[in-house]
């Protein structure tokens, strides 16, 4: 038997239009309409005909005549400065997770941190008619907002992983105090009493919030840090295998390592087998980001805490659904809790 006119398989199928959904389901072509949208109040039932009516027919709403209709282009911007998206690449994922399940197209731009750029990717994005931007980047460090381009104001944006400094706009990111109280609950719950932390640069916001809240934890639990201060560096194994050098001739009795992040752990890691002390049974290592690049290579693999990039962009997304749905965004720093994974190094 053929398939029927308008569906799929047939000669016509390109032809069914919203009438033809309308009549197959048995409702006005304005339900038809309300239902693919999503809007307008109706029974689930009358609903599911509707939806059942554009399988059977493989009907496709024209985008471009919605668009008209709802003043939406069904298309958001994510700007990064992450180039080579090993920050970026997870919170992009989350977002289209979040942003898939509305039927919305997510524009990705790299401004590489070069202001112009952004300038550029910003005038596309408004040439464009975007519903929305998120804005995202590989520091925690808070960043100007975007400005510069007539009609911007009128857009919501959503900051990720990079905050705003101004507060009136909505930001998403990591909940780096939560971050730091695991690592240290952590070490402490092992019988680690003589912890040294090894991060990275200290102007950058991500080393010294760590440092500092991780710091806050153990003196809260009436310990300090085994050499008495924070080794700031650089984001590198090279710098993890110089720092564990550098501490175990000041602190010899360290027994714990709280790093920064995991290419700094795993510098770490390597000088204390070099050394031949065993992880963890002389020494832990307790990483930062859960980056399995680094974090399920090191010998041992790392205890880490992951940041949870992916759900910081996928909150950063429905924050931004709720801005361009009630044109009513959500102010200040939303925080996402970090969690513990646990692995051979503690």
């Amino acid at each position: 038997m053929p398939p029927a006119a308008g569906a799929p398989g047939s000669p016509h199928a390109d032809r069914a239009k919203l009438a033809d959904v309308a009549a197959l389901a048995g409702v006005s072509v304005g339900t038809a309409s309300k239902a693919l949208n999503g809007g307008g109040r109706m029974r689930p039932e009358t609903r599911q005909r509707v939806l059942d009516a554009v399988a059977e027919l493989g009907f496709r709403p024209n985008q471009h005549a919605q668009s008209l209709h709802t003043g939406r282009s069904w298309t958001v911007g994510l700007m990064t400065t992450d180039g080579i998206g090993r920050f970026s690449t997870p919170v992009l994922l989350g977002a289209e997770d979040a942003l898939g399940a509305g039927k919305i197209s997510v524009l990705l731009c790299d401004t590489r941190g070069d202001a112009i750029r952004e300038q550029h990717h910003l005038r596309n994005l408004m040439d464009r008619r975007v519903d929305g931007i998120i804005v995202t980047g590989r520091r925690t460090d808070p960043r100007p907002p975007l400005t510069g381009i007539n009609g911007l104001e009128s857009v919501p944006v959503v900051y990720a992983l990079s905050p705003s400094t101004d507060p009136v706009h909505t930001s998403v990111v990591s909940d780096d105090r939560g971050g730091a109280r695991l690592a240290v609950e952590h070490l402490l719950s092992t019988g680690r009493t003589r912890i040294a932390h090894v991060t990275g640069p200290e102007h950058h916001a991500a080393a010294r919030d760590r440092a500092r809240h991780g710091v806050e934890q153990l003196e809260s639990a009436g310990f300090a840090l085994s050499t008495g201060r924070v080794h700031f560096g650089e984001w590198s194994e090279s710098w993890g295998r110089s720092a564990a050098d550098a501490v175990l001739r000041t602190a010899p009795d360290t027994d714990a390592f709280f790093c920064g992040n995991d290419q700094i752990a795993r510098g770490v890691a390597d000088t204390l087998r070099e050394r031949g002390v065993g992880v963890p049974g002389d020494i832990a290592v307790v990483g930062y980001d859960n980056w399995d690049t680094m974090a399920l290579a090191s010998r041992p693999p790392l205890t880490t805490i992951d940041v949870n990039l992916t759900e910081i962009g996928r909150i950063a997304a429905l924050r931004l659904l709720e801005a361009i749905e009630t044109s009513s965004p959500a102010p200040g720093v939303h925080t996402v809790p970090c969690r513990l994974v646990v692995r051979e190094s503690t």
